[in-house]
């Protein structure tokens, strides 16, 4: 399912944009080299890490802003949007150190260290790894289940990688975007009969959901799958679906 961004989101986008750029009181990081980026290589989640490869130089620049980034001055909604910025910008970094040659993000681990364990992000004066950001940052602090949805493994079972950064002026509308946009794509999710076949998401991280995984869904799903999942709430048994680690790209 393609994220559809409104014209009132893209309005604010833009305004805060501006903002940034001419020093105002909204000023916080600036997400446009990497907005650029993901423009240019990332079309309805798929991405182009050949694209990302060629202008590497580029995407290094984005990251030295993130490096030289003063966290603890940013708001809660901006600190937010950077470290989830920061996770995917630094994951697809990532990627390029192995790129072409390899099918899966796993394939950058062994079997003493994941992948996600390697100190490779610069944050705040420190180096720390991907499962930091996501584990010692983002779940604990922010306490927003849609985080899952926002973040990126670079692979196909993943929610897919949106082709904007995610900016603290408008994460409410990004956030929601995203969960919906996943949750109604019957490739991520879907009911066959009383099953609901869901995300493995769901059962790695059921505490983030209060155990109420249901109840995620109705908030978020849409039209007849959501009619069907009301109906059905007492007799459904949820069944998770296996993770495709593949490549996310072209």
């Amino acid at each position: 399912m393609k994220l559809w961004i409104g014209p009132r989101v893209q309005f604010i986008l833009l305004i805060s944009v501006l903002l940034v750029r001419l020093g105002g009181a909204h000023a916080a990081v600036d997400h446009s080299i990497y907005g650029d980026l993901l423009r240019r290589y990332v079309k309805d989640g798929v991405v182009d890490y050949a694209g990302f490869k060629r202008n590497e130089a580029r995407l290094d620049q984005y990251l030295k802003v993130l490096e030289n980034t003063k966290t603890e001055s940013l708001d809660r909604n901006d600190q937010f949007a950077f470290y989830v910025n920061a996770y995917n910008a630094w994951t697809i970094k990532l990627i390029l150190s192995g790129y072409p040659g390899i099918d899966s993000i796993k394939d950058l681990g062994n079997l003493l260290k994941s992948p996600w364990k390697k100190k490779i992000a610069r944050i705040d004066g420190d180096i720390v790894t991907l499962d930091h950001i996501e584990h010692n940052v983002l779940r604990p602090r922010y306490k927003d289940p849609r985080v899952h949805f926002a973040i990126n493994c670079a692979s196909k079972s993943c929610p897919p990688l949106i082709s904007e950064p995610y900016n603290g002026a408008v994460l409410e509308q990004q956030l929601d975007a995203v969960v919906r946009a996943f949750l109604n794509d019957r490739k991520q999710n879907r009911l066959e009969g009383n099953t609901l076949y869901a995300s493995k998401i769901f059962k790695w991280f059921e505490d983030d959901f209060n155990k109420d995984i249901m109840g995620f869904f109705l908030k978020y799903t849409e039209g007849a799958f959501r009619k069907d999942l009301a109906a059905n709430r007492d007799k459904i048994r949820i069944k998770f679906l296996d993770y495709d680690w593949s490549l996310n790209g072209v």
